[in-house]
C-alpha cells in the first residue's frame, strides 16, 4: 500500500541511514549507503573524518556538482513478516550555499545521534532539499516503522 507523504516524513525523521543515489555523468546512478539527519525540508549527509577516504572531494559531491539531483531511499525489511516491510524514497535537490545556521543544526542533531559525531569532526555537510517523498508498506495501514 502506498503511505501518506505525512508518514514518508515521519519514517525519514526516525530513520537514520540509507542509500543515497545521485548521477555520475557517464555510468548513470552512483549509490552510497549514508546517514543523515533531518531538520524540516532540509538534510543533512556528513563528510567527515572519522572514516578514511581516497581523496578531499567524493564522487557524490562531484555528482551533486555536475547535476544536484539525488534520492535518498530507507527501507525495512523483515524476513518473517511481509505485512513488516516499508519503504520511503526521497527526492532531494542539493542546496549550493545554505545558510550557516541550517549547517550548524544539522551537524548538532548528527552530534547528537552518533557518538562518533560528537566533536564534529565535518570536513562539511551536504545539504539538500527533500522536494517529493513517496513510499510503500506491506500494512494495510500504510507503514508502522
Amino acid at each position: 500500500m502506498r503511505i501518506t507523504p505525512e508518514r514518508a516524513r515521519a519514517l525519514l525523521v526516525t530513520h537514520d541511514h540509507g542509500v543515497l543515489a545521485t548521477v555520475h555523468p557517464e555510468r548513470g546512478v552512483d549509490a552510497v549507503p549514508v546517514i543523515y539527519a533531518v531538520d524540516e525540508d532540509l538534510v543533512g549527509i556528513p563528510v567527515d573524518r572519522v572514516k578514511p577516504k581516497t581523496g578531499t572531494t567524493l564522487q557524490r559531491e562531484r555528482n551533486l556538482q555536475a547535476d544536484p539531483r539525488a534520492t535518498l531511499l530507507i527501507e525495512h525489511w523483515d524476513p518473517a513478516d511481509w505485512s513488516a516491510l516499508w519503504w520511503v524514497r526521497a527526492s532531494l535537490h542539493r542546496e549550493s550555499d545554505p545558510p550557516d545556521r541550517v549547517t550548524q543544526r544539522l551537524e548538532e542533531l548528527l552530534a547528537a545521534s552518533y557518538v562518533q559525531y560528537h566533536d564534529r569532526p565535518f570536513s562539511h555537510l551536504l545539504v539538500l532539499r527533500v522536494v517529493a517523498l513517496s513510499g510503500w508498506s506491506g500494512e494495510r495501514s500504510g507503514g508502522s516503522g
